[in-house]
């Protein structure tokens, strides 16, 4: 083989290893991971030509103590969902979408600088009652900042501007959980993940809270979207499915509703007591008529369906075969260049 040959063989085999590794990489929060379970967010979602912009629950933690000290716990509202994938894979990065509501008063509100980020075991429904989380597995606190692996940190970007019906605008988030807190997460185990604002503000906290005050929420999935990536039956039952249909628009939904309650979370506490959560309730889709602010998360009826939260798990990318055939053959090209001895 001619050396101009070689050179192209090992430059094509570069080249194509280098972009199948890129377009790969592009919709990862970071070049080596991976999404394993999927829920995209309700944003400009499309049903029968109305187009819904969904919703967020109130998720926010307030500090107990005073400006001049860091709080012992936090007190406020939480929202949880469940999960469970097809693979017994870390989850080391988390995208999730939420907002700030109220956010249209004169005082902007301080957005968020740390997130509790809480993986709980699954307590299933029992008669007359509602799934809900238990054990608290592992759980982390992410502060804003650069993302590098294992830095404990997260991003926030504008993903659209406020909407026309509750005029608040939608942020994504991307955290990188901290190195030793990889969620150790087992293919078809039902879990549960709670993310919650954490906000330092001296106490105690007027009600109704004051113009200024950051009051984050967390944004529903958008129902129209199979996430492909989720358990379903007969692993997990009901898992990933179908719920109904509104209007031609099949309904997807994961397992069983989110629930939102009152949390308690002491960090300097013992495991089992550092964080408490009480009084939770299950909770479905919103639906306003014309009479109120709108139709908020879809067509009459949508209101009667749980309500999934949107967030992504992402986990260790690992090499498939053809990228590694790919790679392997630069490899080789490069090794028998450096070998043949030169013509000129």
């Amino acid at each position: 083989m001619k050396t101009t040959s070689q050179r192209t063989l090992t430059l094509t085999a570069i080249v194509l290893a280098n972009l199948l590794f890129a377009a790969r990489s592009q919709a990862d929060p970071l070049a080596n991971e991976v999404a394993k379970f999927d829920q995209q967010p309700l944003s400009t979602t499309a049903v029968a030509g109305q187009i819904y912009f969904g919703h967020d629950e109130l998720s926010t933690a307030y500090g107990v103590g005073n400006a001049a000290s860091p709080p012992l716990n936090y007190q406020g509202r939480f929202m949880a969902d469940d999960f469970a994938d097809k693979v017994s894979t870390p989850v080391v990065h988390l995208s999730w979408w939420g907002s700030y509501i109220n956010d249209t008063a004169p005082t902007p509100q301080a957005h968020v600088q740390k997130f509790l980020v809480a993986f709980e075991s699954d307590v299933p429904a029992g008669p007359g009652g509602f799934s809900q989380p238990g054990q608290v597995l592992d759980y982390d606190i992410v502060t804003l900042g650069g993302l590098t692996p294992g830095s404990g940190t997260f991003t926030e970007s504008l993903v659209r501007g406020p909407d026309t019906i509750s005029n608040e605008a939608l942020y994504k988030y991307n955290a990188e959980l901290h190195l030793g807190h990889e969620f150790q997460e087992k293919a078809d185990t039902v879990y549960w993940l709670k993310i919650t604002a954490l906000v330092d503000v001296p106490q105690p906290l007027p009600s109704p809270v004051p113009p200024g005050t950051t009051q984050w929420g967390w944004h529903d999935r958008d129902y129209t979207i199979n996430d492909t990536l989720a358990s379903t039956a007969p692993a997990v039952t009901p898992g990933e499915s179908i719920v109904g249909n509104l209007l031609g628009q099949n309904i997807y939904h994961f397992q069983d509703d989110a629930v939102q309650g009152d949390l308690r979370f002491t960090p300097s506490a013992p495991p089992g007591q550092d964080i408490i959560q009480l009084g939770m309730t299950p909770q479905n889709y919103l639906f306003v008529n014309s009479v109120g602010a709108g139709p908020i998360d879809g067509p009459p009826g949508i209101q009667n369906f749980s309500k999934d939260l949107a967030f992504t798990l992402y986990t260790p990318k690992v090499p498939e075969p053809a990228s590694c055939l790919l790679m392997t053959m630069g490899l080789a090209a490069i090794g028998s260049l450096r070998r043949r001895p030169s013509t000129r």
